[in-house]
């Protein structure tokens, strides 16, 4: 199972990461492509001006003007741009920052080899080989000549040539904000589908129980009921049947009726406290009187049956809460301790007492249990020994009414052997609920 809930977690990591990756992806390819059309838009800008400057010089050369006159009288022509003069076959007739006699045959440039197919053409960065200075280069074929006009790939350049940044910060940005969106609706949908689970988990529990408890209860049933049967058919088949006789097995019927009345009680209370939580009355409850009333109860029970209660309870202890659930936590406690413990004396002690809640510890000087069945003690129709606690008359649910009712006070409650022997049970109850 802890396998199958691991592969379940990373899975769901797994599903919940993909998203999240795909849009920063497509986001990436994105802002990348874009950046190059953005790139690319405005270094055609730049040729295009070139361009138009190249197309003037060609222009005025044309009508017999030197190159040195062409660029003098072109509107457009700016100081920074070099200019250089190319006959067809790539050779440097003019250029306005180096001497053209020293400069090599330019047919195999880029931007010339293009100018010569296909009438113009252009190069964002490349090194000079003149003078190592870089340059963005622009060059126009004419009918006899071909311009080249190129500007140095300065900063203000790049800059110029650089997409705009606002833009890309903004999608990155909005792409957070939504992978932050993303996460917390996952994290909520994860939230609901826990919770969803949950639910489905304890309602098949409280199905599981339920059915568990009927099985149990059908169980406890079939016996003081085959022994009323039994002890009827008895009586009834025997007609001259001695008195004494008559009158055991109308006590033994009697006694199965108690068992049968005390069963569907306890049901009954544990019914009413898991489903009924609204619908129970509270009140202030004043702790110290119950258990004086338990002292007192004590004190008339038959000798076999009785035990002595100490009580360490030395202030007013007040729980808002269901009266006769409380009672019946230590009247429980109490009858477990009578039929089960061995022991003689049971001591009952407020452990803490604060505005929220009150501790309690409700222990005996029995055998106690071993440490196997500790685990159990408060479910339904747990038995330590089996047939003791039939021929003790218990129901087999005083434990799980005793947790039952700490647990509707909002408490906890715990059991564990005492180191000089008998059970120690220590509970919680709420103040307030």
């Amino acid at each position: 199972m802890d396998m199958v809930s691991t592969c379940r977690q990373k899975l769901g990591k797994v599903s919940f990461l993909l998203p999240i990756l795909l849009l920063w992806t497509l986001v990436a390819v994105f802002v990348y492509y874009q950046y190059t059309i953005e790139k690319g838009h405005k270094a055609n800008e730049l040729n295009t001006q070139l361009q138009l400057l190249n197309r003037f010089l060609l222009n005025d050369i044309s009508e017999g003007k030197s190159m040195e006159e062409a660029i003098k009288s072109s509107a457009v022509y700016s100081k920074d741009v070099r200019i250089t003069l190319l006959s067809m076959d790539g050779r440097v007739l003019f250029d306005n920052v180096e001497n053209p006699e020293t400069m090599e045959n330019h047919l195999n440039r880029n931007e010339v080899a293009k100018a010569l197919r296909e009438g113009s053409g252009h190069m964002i960065c490349r090194l000079s080989q003149t003078n190592n200075i870089q340059y963005f280069y622009s060059a126009t074929r004419g009918d006899v000549y071909i311009i080249r006009s190129a500007l140095p790939y300065s900063m203000s350049l790049q800059k110029t040539l650089q997409a705009n940044s606002m833009i890309w910060w903004l999608v990155v940005v909005l792409t957070i904000l939504i992978t932050i969106v993303v996460i917390i609706l996952f994290n909520t949908v994860k939230q609901s589908n826990s919770n969803y689970v949950r639910f489905l988990e304890q309602e098949q529990e409280k199905i599981r129980i339920k059915r568990q408890l009927t099985n149990n209860i059908n169980h406890e049933l079939k016996t003081p009921v085959a022994s009323i049967q039994v002890c009827l058919e008895t009586l009834i088949n025997n007609p001259d049947m001695a008195k004494e006789m008559q009158t055991k097995m109308i006590d033994r019927s009697y006694q199965s009726c108690q068992r049968l009345r005390n069963l569907l009680r306890d049901v009954s209370l544990i019914t009413r406290i898991e489903e009924g939580n609204n619908q129970i009355e509270k009140e202030p409850v004043v702790i110290n009187e119950i258990v004086e009333d338990l002292q007192e109860e004590l004190a008339v029970y038959p000798p076999e049956n009785r035990l002595d209660l100490k009580v360490n309870i030395g202030e007013r202890v007040v729980v808002n809460g269901n009266h006769s659930l409380i009672v019946s936590i230590f009247r429980n406690l109490t009858e477990n301790a009578i039929s089960y413990s061995g022991g003689t004396t049971i001591t009952i002690s407020l452990l803490e007492n604060n505005p929220l809640e009150c501790k309690i510890s409700f222990e005996d000087d029995g055998v106690g249990v071993e440490e196997k069945h500790l685990s159990h003690l408060f479910e339904r129709f747990y038995r330590v020994d089996k047939g003791r606690s039939r021929q003790k008359g218990g129901t087999g649910l005083g434990l799980a009414i005793v947790k039952h009712s700490v647990y509707f006070h909002g408490g906890d409650i715990t059991v564990s052997n005492k180191k000089d022997g008998g059970l120690q049970f220590v509970f919680t109850l709420k103040k307030s609920l």
